[in-house]
């Protein structure tokens, strides 16, 4: 599983060759399915012919959740409610720390969490 939870803004950044996110190139990283999803549509969005391959490629770092990570996403989603997390950053989140993994994101509204790493653009 690695040593990351690389959210969707992180992956964007990794894809498009921000060199900020170079090394996690070099890493093993987890994803859910609902980050391949965000990503395929952004690729898709943007009429990359590769769309699809490229997330087949990342499909090897997919991680499942149950439902405890689902009801506490929900909860820290509520608690937070002022910040506007979405629902995948959530579950990718509390995933993340209920598994020792270091959150990567690129999203403010992460900035200074417990488990984050907050790459700025």
């Amino acid at each position: 599983m690695g040593r990351y939870f690389l959210d969707s803004y992180a992956l964007i950044e990794m894809l498009e060759g921000n060199p900020k996110y170079d090394h996690y190139n070099d890493t093993d990283f987890a994803i859910t399915k609902l980050n391949l999803i965000e990503v395929h549509y952004y690729l898709t969005k943007k009429r990359d012919f590769r769309a699809k391959e490229i997330a087949q490629s990342l499909a090897v770092s997919i991680v499942d959740f149950d439902n405890d990570i689902i009801f506490a996403a929900n909860g820290f989603r509520f608690k937070n409610k002022s910040k506007d997390f979405s629902t995948a950053d959530c579950i990718g989140y509390i995933f993340a720390v209920k598994n020792g993994l270091i959150f990567v994101t690129g999203g403010k509204e992460f900035e200074g969490l417990p488990g984050v790493e907050f790459v700025r653009k």
